[in-house]
């Protein structure tokens, strides 16, 4: 997740948003509305709310296959009652709720899921929800944005030095008049070269590896890793064209790829491109 600050009126909410998963803000900072020296007293009396129990009971049910509803009629009939209190710790060890996830402490905070942080702005103020919104849905849009150029950026590295090394390939290492099956497996073996030397694995082999993730090993790598795919294509393609073996270029590639990550991965212009 990618953490930041929006200011609704004289108050920062801190978020942690990303353009398409879920997305958290933190309570602890919006119960500063009502009163900033007593958040958790304030974030405590909504919880133990009958409505609020039960919305939250409810959304768990919807999300949380592993939501633990046994004590809930029990909340539920306590609500209000001058005995009953109601905790984030106490409603998470209850029930292994997870829209909301928080640390202890004198500085401690609590984070929870956009639909429950609406709903608990809703308890706390219209205005106030309604600016919350605004703020959050600005955030949205520029991490939507900065996805977008991410993705822009990606293809823009995976195919900078593309024709420089399938040409390469095409010239040196297809024979002539071979069909076109034959062609595409030459060119599959040459780009799970670079994957290699890069990823430690063949295209095959991450698929494998990394079942829950979509789409290839380059899709999933990050700016640093495909500028330094880049570097390495036109590489392998001096090394093809000077006739050196697959199995000596592999080493070549490797040694490379370990020099290029160790010095990409402390430049702080590379870091400010790492949005994944």
């Amino acid at each position: 997740m990618i953490n930041r600050k929006v200011r609704v009126w004289d108050i920062q909410v801190a978020m942690n948003v990303t353009p398409w998963s879920e997305d958290y803000i933190c309570i602890t900072d919006m119960a500063k509305f009502k009163d900033s020296e007593r958040t958790n007293y304030i974030i405590q009396n909504w919880m133990r709310i009958r409505s609020t129990i039960e919305f939250l009971s409810l959304w768990e049910q919807m999300n949380n296959t592993n939501f633990n509803s046994i004590d809930i009629d029990a909340f539920k009939s306590e609500a209000w009652s001058n005995s009953f209190s109601m905790t984030p710790k106490k409603w998470i060890t209850s029930t292994n709720a997870i829209w909301i996830y928080s640390s202890s402490g004198r500085y401690g905070w609590t984070y929870a899921h956009k639909d429950i942080a609406f709903e608990f702005a809703s308890w706390l103020s219209a205005e106030f929800k309604l600016f919350l919104i605004t703020e959050f849905q600005r955030l949205k849009q520029e991490e939507i944005e900065k996805k977008e150029l991410w993705w822009d950026l990606k293809r823009t590295l995976s195919k900078v030095n593309y024709w420089i090394h399938t040409d390469a390939v095409k010239e040196n290492l297809i024979p002539e008049k071979v069909d076109w099956k034959k062609k595409w497996l030459i060119y599959a073996t040459e780009a799970d070269i670079l994957n290699k030397a890069l990823f430690w694995y063949t295209a095959k082999e991450w698929r494998d590896k990394n079942p829950e993730l979509k789409w290839n090993v380059r899709d999933n790598s990050n700016a640093t890793q495909l500028l330094c795919l880049a570097n390495l294509e036109v590489l392998n393609a001096k090394l093809i064209g000077d006739w050196i073996d697959q199995a000596d270029r592999l080493e070549i590639l490797n040694q490379q790829a370990i020099k290029q990550m160790t010095l990409l991965s402390n430049n702080t212009s590379m870091k400010k491109l790492e949005w994944k």
